[in-house]
């Protein structure tokens, strides 16, 4: 057999290999396209989103942006924000766990130090938002749904966090001043700015109990001062 030939059966199985995870970290969009289209999406990808990583389960991270500049997606609009979702529930498979927050390291924090709290989140969680109801379009597409499969999709948007449960990703519909107050400490903020960015989203969040909710469902899971 000649080099070119060696290298164009390199190349094929390569193009397999990364198509098949592509398929794996985004059924539902395969489900919304179609098979052999997903093919072709997945063929322009690889070519112009080359891996950078050893593992092959961090391949694909690109796809939202991807989808979101690809002509052909265009008139799927929703498409980009579907596989961000997928994309965390991907991330939150794969991710470490983390024991739980003891309850004595909070009341042993001095009082006046309490608003200075960085809370950090659980490592299997992701937070996102969308105008469109992915959730709906995602729980529609899960294996074995037998509901109605009819997706209003001007019936507006939803803020989600996605967590692991018994080795499994699922997603939570939060309210917007929840995700405001959890998206604060994933970029950093302390308890003090959490709770004014959740307050200024809605001006009746109760911070105590949300605060004890998300210790309690090992959301927060560890805090620094």
């Amino acid at each position: 057999m000649d080099p070119e030939r060696r290298v164009d059966i390199y190349r094929n199985n390569v193009f397999g290999t990364l198509t098949d995870a592509l398929k794996m970290a985004y059924p539902v969009i395969v489900k919304l396209v179609g098979a052999g289209f997903f093919e072709h999406l997945a063929s322009e990808f690889i070519r112009q989103t080359p891996s950078k990583s050893g593992n092959l389960h961090d391949f694909g991270a690109e796809m939202a942006e991807f989808t979101a500049g690809f002509q052909e997606c265009s008139q799927l609009t929703y498409l980009p924000d579907v596989a961000r979702l997928e994309w965390a529930c991907h991330e939150v498979f794969f991710s470490e766990d983390h024991h739980p927050l003891k309850h004595d390291r909070l009341t042993a924090v001095p009082a006046d130090r309490v608003g200075d709290l960085k809370f950090r989140l659980h490592p299997a969680t992701r937070l996102m938002v969308s105008d469109y109801p992915v959730h709906l379009i995602w729980e529609t597409n899960q294996d074995g749904f037998s509901g109605d499969s009819t997706v209003d999709l001007d019936q507006g948007g939803v803020a989600i966090l996605v967590r692991r449960k018994t080795c499994l990703a699922v997603l939570e519909p939060v309210t917007r001043a929840e995700w405001s107050f959890l998206n604060s400490f994933r970029e950093g903020g302390d308890l003090s700015s959490a709770s004014d960015a959740a307050l200024e989203t809605d001006s009746r969040f109760d911070v105590t109990a949300a605060l004890k909710q998300f210790v309690a469902d090992s959301i927060l899971v560890d805090f620094s001062l």
